[in-house]
């Protein structure tokens, strides 16, 4: 236990300075994490890397399952099993193939191609935060690929953990894998509840309560010798809340996972063997052709077969693009699969080694397709590289045939729904464009005209008959969506939103007839209310009946 401390005091030793120079020049966090692993690894044993690694891996796991909002997947749940499948089908298919073309066993190149086909719920989570913040398609999408795959790789990780490829061992393994994931629908289905009302107000019960699930699961599953990521995993789906109704719970489970992200970034970079250092022998060239190889089936040959299907299945091109840039990086459940395939001695030490160099690099350049993901979509499509298709805007859209002289709202959250009310109260006609198909029932119900589109994309406004549009107002807080609108330079007036006056300012300077400031009208509104109640124009009850209206 002292050794695995010490360990752990050695990674925030070194990654400190690293996340100082992330966060002063505003840098992806994950590659510099990863250099600072290099430097950590030449002084922490590999065996006590790796614990630490399964460990970190497992609880990331956790808190990822925590999260996930099963209600916001049901819309592209089905494409997102297509996704997922078609990947680890067909680029586990080449990752095989490419490793008995270079000489592996059977056995060994299989591994190759699991790492290739699984992508990494924890750096695309990240890449694509805002957009899941926004419930922008992307992240939906994303998300739910990336839950199947996770489901998928839990079954591989149980494979592996019955030690021998014979059918008792492997039935029993997946049958203890059911058993706990069953336990988590009953225990968040008909226990969580019970779990809340005991903590009552105190989040930080709830908070005590969780963490001692997850206890309760990785020590269930340590007792049915499964890997302890498969009891994390159940355990985040036991406790699984909608982040809105237990905001300091989500506060809290967000610091944790923080904390092992640094410590997961770090243990890859300590694990990574850089075969440089014995370059000319065969077994560094093999390393260098194995990370090769799993390198570009990662990173070119997966996001081309993600963009496939979901251009197939009728999405927009920006959409698929999106998605499938953020998707091309080593998934960590493929490092701990390699792990335990090599604690078993199942994976040679140059396999293993090209795996989790692989792992690293492709977690470098993800970071750096996810920052430039719009510059990469804008210049493959440019290039007649990448064209798109309509079926899904076309299919989920209601456009009367003779709307005109209509305000067009882009966004049908808080906002976008008073707008609405609004436009209805005065007879005047409208069309909502929404990218988030969680919204689509909500719609079609309460809305007379709406797009299901990417604002950033010309067709959905086209849909929308923008050329017969009177007024065009935007809800989008992402100052992105507000200058690519901005960009589509539209004739009828354009009302965007800012967070702050500066970037009011400058979208004003630009050519926005009037940004609208949240946080300035809430003051306007609040001093405005002040004076009322000051001068006696309204009671201290008029006031508190007024405000319960609003909510």
């Amino acid at each position: 236990m002292s050794d695995l401390l010490t360990a752990v005091a050695i990674i925030f030793i070194v990654s400190g300075p690293f996340l100082l120079v992330a966060n002063r020049f505003n840098l992806p966090a994950a590659p510099l994490l990863i250099v600072a692993g290099l430097i950590a690894g030449a002084v922490i044993e590999e065996q006590l890397t790796l614990e630490l690694a399964q460990f970190g891996i497992a609880l990331l796991v956790f808190t990822f399952g925590v999260s996930i909002q099963f209600s916001a997947l049901e819309s592209v749940i089905e494409d997102g099993e297509q996704v997922a499948f078609g990947q680890i089908i067909a680029v586990g298919f080449l990752g095989t193939g490419f490793g008995v073309l270079v000489g592996l066993p059977a056995g060994e190149a299989i591994y190759l191609g699991i790492a290739a086909a699984l992508s990494s719920t924890i750096v695309g989570t990240a890449l694509l935060q805002t957009e899941i913040r926004q419930n922008l398609v992307q992240g939906r999408l994303s998300q739910s690929i990336q839950f199947v795959q996770d489901v998928v790789a839990v079954g591989i990780v149980l494979v592996i953990g019955a030690a021998e490829l014979a059918p008792d061992p492997i039935a029993q393994q997946l049958g203890y894998g059911v058993v706990f994931l069953v336990a988590a629908y009953v225990f968040n289905r008909y226990v969580f509840g019970i779990l809340e009302r005991l903590a009552g107000d105190s989040e930080e019960l709830l908070i005590i309560g969780v963490i001692s699930m997850l206890v309760v699961f990785i020590g269930a599953g340590a007792a049915a010798e499964i890997p302890i990521v498969v009891g994390a995993f159940a355990a985040g789906l036991a406790v699984q809340h909608d982040p809105f109704e237990h905001i300091g719970l989500f506060n809290g489970l967000e610091s944790i996972k923080d904390f092992f992200i640094a410590v997961f970034f770090v243990t890859v970079g300590a694990l990574v063997v850089i075969p440089f250092v014995e370059i000319g022998t065969a077994e560094s060239v093999e390393k260098l052709v194995l990370v090769a190889g799993i390198v570009f089936l990662t990173v070119i040959v997966k996001p081309i077969i993600t963009i496939a299907i979901l251009i197939y299945r009728g999405y927009e091109a920006r959409t698929a693009t999106i998605t499938g840039l953020n998707l091309d990086q080593v998934s960590e459940f493929a490092i701990i699969i390699a792990i335990e395939a090599f604690v078993l001695e199942l994976l040679t030490q140059s396999v293993f080694d090209a795996v989790i160099l692989a792992a690293a690099i492709t977690m470098i350049t993800s970071s750096l397709t996810g920052k430039y993901d719009e510059q990469i979509y804008r210049r493959l499509t440019e290039t007649g590289l990448i064209v798109g298709r309509h079926d899904k805007i076309n299919k989920m859209s209601f456009v009367p045939m003779n709307i005109n002289d209509h305000i067009i709202i882009l966004g049908y959250g808080q906002k976008g729904r008073r707008l609405v009310e609004v436009c209805e109260e005065h007879d005047q006609p409208y069309i909502v464009i929404e990218n988030d198909p969680a919204r689509h029932d909500r719609i079609r119900r309460e809305c007379e005209a709406y797009v299901f589109g990417d604002g950033m994309e010309p067709y959905a406004w086209e849909k929308a008959k923008v050329e017969d549009a009177k007024l065009i107002v935007s809800t989008a807080r992402m100052e992105t969506i507000s200058r690519r609108v901005l960009s589509f330079d539209f004739d009828a007036p354009l009302i965007l939103r800012a967070e702050d006056e500066q970037l009011a300012q400058r979208l004003l300077d630009d050519g926005a007839t009037y940004v609208t400031v949240p946080d300035l009208l809430a003051s306007e509104q609040i001093i405005k209310q002040i004076r009322q109640l000051l001068e006696g124009e309204i009671t201290k009850a008029d006031l508190q009946a007024a405000g319960r209206e609003r909510l």
